[in-house]
């Protein structure tokens, strides 16, 4: 297809412009996060290698995320775009780094989004029994999804403030209730709430930390995602940078806090918990409808990333589309919403879909999040390499100061290299081994397409991950 036949196409709506504020672009962060979800179980896994070192595996996690967000906050202050990793290590690595970015970026996000998908319908589904509404079986499961699942898709599809204020809200609703069940127990403890062995420097197992550090930092994953929203923030060159860096600080403050909490109150007890926070509960003697007010906190968290990845999702699709490397329907916006309803009602579905066959094939829920949030989590480490290396290239083309840039891209492409190693060395078991493998195929079926772009329309080539705000058509 020309370039004059592309521009007779239909006229784009266009993305609305200038709607975000800073505290909804750090909601859309924080959302992607999940913190809450992340409290509910993660701390205990990371005890079981790293003990009362715990704090010490989510606090290197945490500088580690601040890496990768220090390169992408190098491109963000200068480049507004929806095309996220995507257009920003284009001005590095070119259109392969580009593409490359682009689709493993798309894998982490829509892995992350049909995995959390899982665990809302699972502490949904806890929450309806504990409300005296009997949900049993599959069938309930399944209609679980369909509805969170649609919903969710549904909110992205009717604007980006209505799924940025939703997200907000479930998140701030969860971590309010963890962090007041946390004070409580702190409080309830007293003077033995106080535990300095966590603080200790000596007899540290580094080894246990480190590993524990891998599961640190998958529970950062998408930190980032504001920065898809380049035309639709108000003043995007400094309210993006301090969205992504401010979340990941305040999430990695409440991580650290919260294993603190939980050690200094179950002890050895953490690593044999199912449920930290109801056992913690428990312990302090919260009445009985408590429970169903922190089941249904956790469930939202896990809904509200399967929103906020979906936004991403569709403004790099719609980029894309722009660019030619993509049908360009998808390149092309509603009407009325102003958001890519094409691309959403793709993924979204697609989602939903992949939580249908898995639950109808008996998995349970909770099996769904880490087994397809880990498929997604590999796009993302990939993403965050790839654009820690384009910043260290783009800073010296350009000319500018990269002695604190090659520190940040060292410390990311290091430990995102250490996390995928960890993930795939020892072997884990089945299906976890396999899942490697399904993301490596996923990628090469996806070069294959740009290397078919490549010899057959080299103008697309040409123009990836070149969009930036300013360009985008549309009257929104």
């Amino acid at each position: 297809m020309s370039t004059s036949t592309r521009d007779a196409g239909p006229t784009d709506a266009g993305l609305r412009h200038g709607v975000m504020s800073g505290p909804e672009l750090a909601a859309q962060a924080i959302a992607n996060i999940a913190p809450s979800a992340v409290i509910a179980f993660t701390a205990a896994a990371i005890y079981l290698s790293a003990g009362t070192a715990t704090i010490y595996s989510f606090a290197l996690a945490t500088v580690a995320i601040l890496a990768v967000g220090y390169c992408v906050v190098v491109f963000a202050r200068r480049n507004a775009s929806a095309g996220s990793l995507y257009t920003y290590v284009s001005k590095g690595l070119g259109p392969f780094g580009a593409y490359l970015a682009g689709v493993t970026l798309l894998i982490g996000c829509w892995g992350i989004a049909a995995g959390s998908l899982g665990g809302a319908v699972s502490y949904m589904n806890d929450f309806l029994n504990l409300i005296g509404i009997p949900v049993q079986g599959a069938g309930w499961q399944i209609a679980l999804a369909i509805v969170l699942g649609g919903l969710a898709t549904l909110f992205t599809i009717r604007g980006i403030r209505l799924s940025a204020r939703v997200s907000l809200v479930l998140e701030l609703i969860s971590v309010t209730i963890i962090t007041v069940l946390l004070i409580l127990a702190l409080v309830w403890a007293g003077e033995s709430a106080w535990d300095p062995s966590q603080f200790a420097l000596t007899d540290i197992p580094a080894q246990g930390v480190a590993t524990g550090m891998v599961l640190g930092i998958l529970g950062f994953v998408g930190f980032s995602s504001a920065d898809a929203l380049g035309r639709e923030a108000r003043n995007p060159y400094t309210a993006i940078p301090r969205a992504i860096m401010w979340s990941a600080v305040v999430v990695g403050v409440l991580y650290v806090f919260a294993a603190y909490t939980q050690i200094a109150l179950l002890r050895e007890g953490l690593g044999e918990s199912a449920s930290p926070l109801q056992d913690i509960s428990t312990m302090i003697g919260m009445p009985s409808w408590f429970t169903p007010i922190l089941t249904f906190g956790v469930g939202a968290s896990f809904f509200a990333v399967v929103v906020a990845p979906l936004n991403v999702v569709g403004r790099i699709v719609y980029v894309m589309g722009k660019e030619g490397v993509v049908a360009e329907r998808f390149g092309r916006t509603h009407e009325g919403h102003l958001t890519p309803h094409r691309v959403l009602l793709v993924a979204g579905p697609l989602a939903i879909l992949c939580d249908v066959v898995m639950l109808a094939s008996g998995v349970h829920p909770m099996d769904i999040v880490v087994w397809v949030d880990t498929y997604g989590t590999y796009g993302y480490m990939v993403a965050y390499a790839l654009v820690a290396i384009a910043c260290v290239v783009y800073t010296r083309r350009e000319g500018m100061p990269n002695g604190l840039v090659w520190a940040a891209a060292v410390i990311a492409v290091g430990t995102m290299a250490y996390t995928f190693f960890a993930n795939v060395y020892p072997v884990p078991a089945f299906p976890l081994n396999v899942i490697p493998y399904l993301f490596l195929i996923t990628v090469a079926a996806a070069l294959v397409w740009f290397f078919v772009l490549t010899r057959r329309r080299p103008d697309v080539i040409g123009r990836i991950g070149k969009t930036e705000t300013d360009l985008l058509e549309g009257v929104g």
